[in-house]
């Protein structure tokens, strides 16, 4: 209501072109998020080319599988380890590039036998262009560039929130699905089993009431 008080008949249709603007800003910050089928006994590896003095950073979590843990590393083009974690659930990882060339992040699931894993990460190259040109000049933003940089930033926590919560629940619907498969074998063998002791119970209780017929043999002198 202040937007449009502000700037008169035409605020409406001069917000349209910002709100494009914006929210291609936020697809393109947010293209490097991917969920990847990890199999038993696999590796994966990614690539990224890196100029030098970029700040990049790789978040990772386990949404389904095992005990939702993954191993992770991290080289740079001269194969140097920058990060090294073994099984872990989650975690993040801030580091600025030394040099030009293409980096390499791997997830391994190596250790794991039988158990596929479901891996989700978001890798950042770089600072988020700013939203409009003026924001890296000395003058003032006008109030309509001011709200449109809050709703953005707002924006993007609404993004962060609505991620961090679409994994846990899908790490949550994960374990209720395995818990459910879980007492489902329990019960069908809980129901085996009273049957079977049913069923010795009826054969042992009708050996007690039937009647034994017990035969005699003469033996001539």
């Amino acid at each position: 209501m202040l937007l449009r008080s502000r700037q008169g008949p035409g605020a409406s249709a001069s917000m349209l072109p910002l709100f494009s603007v914006l929210f291609l800003l936020l697809a393109a910050a947010w293209a490097s998020e991917i969920t990847f089928e990890l199999p038993d006994n696999a590796k994966q590896c990614f690539y990224e080319e890196i100029a030098q003095g970029t700040k990049c950073t790789l978040e990772f979590q386990v949404i389904t599988g095992g005990h939702y843990d993954v191993d992770c590393r991290l080289e740079d083009p001269d194969g140097i380890v920058l990060y090294k974690e073994m099984k872990k659930q989650y975690d993040s990882f801030t580091f600025t590039a030394s040099r030009n060339g293409t980096y390499k992040f791997c997830f391994s699931n190596e250790f794991s036998t039988f158990t596929h894993k479901t891996v989700y990460f978001d890798f950042q190259v770089g600072d988020e262009p700013p939203l409009f040109p003026s924001e890296n000049r000395v003058t003032a933003l006008t109030q309509m560039e001011s709200a449109c940089v809050s709703i953005h930033e707002a924006l993007k926590s609404v993004i962060d929130y609505q991620t961090h919560f679409r994994l846990r629940e899908a790490q949550g619907r994960s374990r209720a699905e395995d818990l459910n498969t879980r007492v489902a074998y329990w019960s069908i063998g809980e129901a085996i089993i009273l049957l079977v002791v049913s069923i010795g119970q009826v054969f042992l209780l009708k050996s007690f009431f039937s009647d034994k017929r017990t035969t005699t043999t003469r033996v001539g002198s």
